[in-house]
């Protein structure tokens, strides 16, 4: 799956969560569904087979494909069904607005104020986006504005390589996004941080 229909799925599941007790429903099956839904939102139709084999063969690591028996039909059946109960729990607003575009319009505006060697000597456009991936792994990604994300995760980057902006009579983020705040850019970097925190002690 392309980028953004992947954070599509992401938010449809950390969206639904916020609506439904994780005790309640099953997080595997929900994941799925998202996965079958966010294709459908965002045009890059994924088969229900597919997405059932490869979750099949993630839990039992070595196996083959599921043959189209009744465990298939059953879990098959479950998928479409749990895609009708999150489209009724979102109240079908399943259309999001994610922060890639506005990262890829933030790292070529900073691009054009970095000398060119330094900024071909740090990978701070790879570093931003791997940030940003990581914000779909928890909730952050609905609890802040995609402007916001984007911003936080290209200051992050550059400041993790030292990469230093000309100063003028605003900051570089203020300038590219006029609402946000150095509260703002903290309170995204500070959720990352914290999600980094909780996936090491999972290890």
């Amino acid at each position: 799956m392309r980028s953004v229909p992947v954070a599509t799925a992401c938010v449809l599941y950390h969206r639904f969560f916020e609506r439904a007790s994780v005790r309640a429903y099953e997080p595997y099956l929900v994941a799925m569904s998202c996965m079958y839904l966010a294709g459908k939102v965002e045009e890059q139709h994924i088969r229900t087979r597919d997405i059932i084999n490869v979750s099949h063969r993630y839990f039992n690591s070595g196996s083959t494909p599921l043959e189209c028996d009744k465990e298939f039909w059953d879990l098959r059946d479950s998928v479409v069904q749990c895609e009708l109960l999150i489209l009724r729990q979102l109240n079908f607003h399943v259309s999001f607005e994610h922060p890639h575009k506005y990262l890829l319009h933030y790292l070529l505006s900073v691009k054009s104020l970095v000398n060119r060697h330094a900024w071909s000597r740090t990978p701070v456009s790879e570093t931003s986006w791997a940030l940003l991936r990581d914000c779909y792994h928890g909730e952050m990604c609905v609890r802040h504005t995609p402007q916001h994300i984007a911003i936080a995760t290209l200051y992050l980057a550059l400041n993790s390589y030292g990469v230093e902006l000309p100063v003028g009579e605003k900051e570089w983020w203020q300038v590219l996004c006029d609402d946000v705040t150095k509260a703002d850019i903290n309170a995204v970097i500070s959720d990352l941080l914290q999600l980094y925190d909780m996936e090491a002690k999972c290890i």
